[in-house]
This record gives structure tokens, sequence and C-alpha cells, in this order.
């Protein structure tokens, strides 16, 4: 466990400086996205991994590394926005966005750390092509449960199925990153 928690805390230090890094470039201008436009995003990140992994030729010179680290981001900043609401105009400092950041991580972090205790690092022994299948189901869950105006019978939130969708691009990451 604690190698994992190590290799998780790399991975979140490369999505957070380059989160800064966009966020002293334009602001929060995210802010103003809808729910439903970030699992979009996200979406689209995720589909476009399964198609890196599925298709021989590639015709734009970017991996998978960069569309986990957007899911990543993009799934934090769609946690931000079900804590604090959409805004009409950017309305965070880097700072306080940065803040904020650093408080879903710590809680996706411990939800992670808590799972791995149960199954044991299962995800280990995954393929980073499951972890992606996974991911999409997660996005279509989400959905979903959007389309249902956040209404579920016996199923978890849209917070729990972004955590998830965190943590296994993080575990993708791991993965890549043990590869290279």
């Amino acid at each position: 466990m604690q190698q994992t928690s190590q290799q998780y805390d790399h991975v979140i230090k490369t999505c957070r400086e380059l989160f800064l890094k966009k966020s002293k470039d334009y602001g929060t201008a995210w802010r103003i996205l809808r729910l439903p436009s970030l699992t979009d995003q996200i979406f689209i990140k995720a589909q476009r991994i399964r198609g890196l992994q599925q298709n021989e030729v590639r015709k734009v010179d970017e991996g998978e590394q960069s569309e986990f680290v957007g899911i990543i981001n993009y799934s934090i900043m769609a946690l931000i926005q079900l804590e604090k609401g959409v805004a009409e105009q950017p309305d965070l400092k880097v700072d306080e966005a940065i803040s904020l950041y650093d408080k879903e991580v710590t809680t996706t972090k411990t939800l992670m750390e808590n799972k791995n205790h149960d199954y044991g690092e299962a995800w280990r022994d995954m393929r980073v092509s499951s972890l992606t299948d996974l991911i999409l189901q997660k996005l279509l869950r989400v959905k979903q449960i959007e389309d249902n105006k956040g209404a579920t019978l016996v199923s978890e939130g849209i917070d729990a199925n972004y955590q998830d969708i965190i943590n296994y691009a993080v575990f993708a990451l791991i993965h890549l990153n043990e590869k290279s």
C-alpha cells in the first residue's frame, strides 16, 4: 500500500502542476461549465484513449498519458462544481482553485486507500484497457444520472462516480509509468 500511496501522489503531482499552469494561463474559466459539459469532456478523452488502444494508426501525436491526466483534472473540476455550483463568470482566484483541488484529491485518495484495503490492490492485475472501459462505464452512469436530474433509486451519486473515475485514471497512469 505504501508504494501505491507514493505512486498515487506522484501522478497527482503531475496533474496538479498542469492544472496550476493552466489556471495561471486561463484563470478559472472552467467555473462556467455545467456538469454535463464536464462529463462530455471527460467522455471525449476516454473515447480517445479507447481509440488509441484499438487503432493501429494515430493521426495526432499525443498518447494515452495526457488524456488520462485530462480525465483526472476535469473530474476534479466536476467535483468542485458539485460542491460550489456553476458560476456565471470565473469567480475563483488561482490559490482558491488549488485549495479546492487539493481538498478533492485528499477525499478521493482516502476513498482509494479504503477500497484498496478491501480489494487487496486488485487493480494491479488489471489491464489499462480494462481501466479505460471502467471509466467509460462510470461516465455512462453519470450521464444517465444527469439525465435523471440527479435522482437515483439505489445507486451511488455522481460524486462517487467521479471519484472512481479519478482513481481508475490514476491506476492507469501508474501502470503506464511502470511500463516506460
